[in-house]
């Protein structure tokens, strides 16, 4: 993770300003608001790379001592960040010891109206709540997604979780914290929770783009990212438990052949960390 490649691969300049109105002179060169949106995200996505390599490192590591210890692992995000978090779920790919902790109401957008998820982040209690029935233990990991960190939910989740004794993992855009004023009784955000921190560095609004005769910013690139990251950190996760000899548990997509023979083994050899089959 920590070699870079050189930065003309995707085009050596990025946009430039908050939302990258002026024009990218990429790969393509392309004015246009597609060919802008890619170059913007491409260059978040070399950014993280470059810039957090090593705290990527230090979760996937984290993640790889859980598997060995017996541990188990859980995501959360609520609203657009629990996207990222439902990505490393039983996911093709992906180990199969990730659980997703999932805050009823917050999940997505599947509820009516769907500002109901917004008003539950802030919602004091209801994490501590939702940790405190889960199966959750001390020695499990938890991913803490929430590109503000600023609301009650997820900053609730990390210090509870902290009580328990399990170790946290947070993925937030820390330009929050300075620009912004936390939700939390605290007065904290996420980042200031977790045990390992890593930086979306996506830019206050989440929003890319700005045009002339449209009024707000838009193209937001916080899920491209954020699961980018994620993705980076299980792929840590399992080269360091190869590296230790440890076969990482991964599961392999259900439309190749052998596919779901090769998942009813691992599902049945780690039932026991496993909580989203019951």
């Amino acid at each position: 993770m920590s070699e870079s490649k050189p930065a003309g691969q995707f085009g050596e300049s990025k946009p430039t300003g908050q939302y990258g109105d002026s024009e990218p002179t990429g790969q393509r060169g392309d004015s246009a608001p597609a060919g802008r949106y890619f170059d913007a995200a491409i260059g978040l996505l070399q950014q993280v790379r470059d810039e957090e390599a090593a705290n990527i490192a230090a979760a996937g590591t984290l993640i790889a001592d859980t598997v060995a210890a017996g541990g188990r692992l859980f995501a959360f995000g609520a609203g657009h960040s629990s996207l990222a978090a439902q990505d490393v779920v039983y996911r093709a790919g992906g180990l199969a010891l990730m659980n997703l902790l999932a805050v009823p109401g917050t999940v997505g957008v599947d509820v009516m109206p769907a500002t109901l998820g917004s008003a539950l982040e802030r919602v004091d209690g209801l994490a501590s709540a939702v940790l405190d029935t889960s199966p959750a233990r001390a020695g499990d990991t938890l991913v803490i997604i929430s590109l503000s960190g600023r609301n009650a939910l997820p900053v609730e989740m990390a210090m509870h979780a902290r009580t328990l004794g399990l170790r946290t993992i947070g993925v937030t855009s820390v330009a929050y914290a300075s620009e912004t004023k936390s939700r939390h009784a605290s007065g904290t955000y996420l980042k200031d929770n977790c045990d390992i921190v890593i930086d979306s560095k996506i830019a206050i609004g989440d929003a890319e783009l700005a045009t002339e005769g449209i009024e707000a910013p838009f193209a937001p690139a916080s899920t491209v990212v954020t699961s980018a990251l994620l993705q980076a950190v299980m792929a840590t996760a399992a080269g360091e438990l190869a590296a230790r000899g440890i076969e990482p548990p991964l599961l392999r997509s259900g439309n190749v052949d052998g596919g779901h023979e090769w998942n009813a083994r691992v599902l049945t050899e780690y039932a026991d960390r496993i909580f989203y089959r019951h």
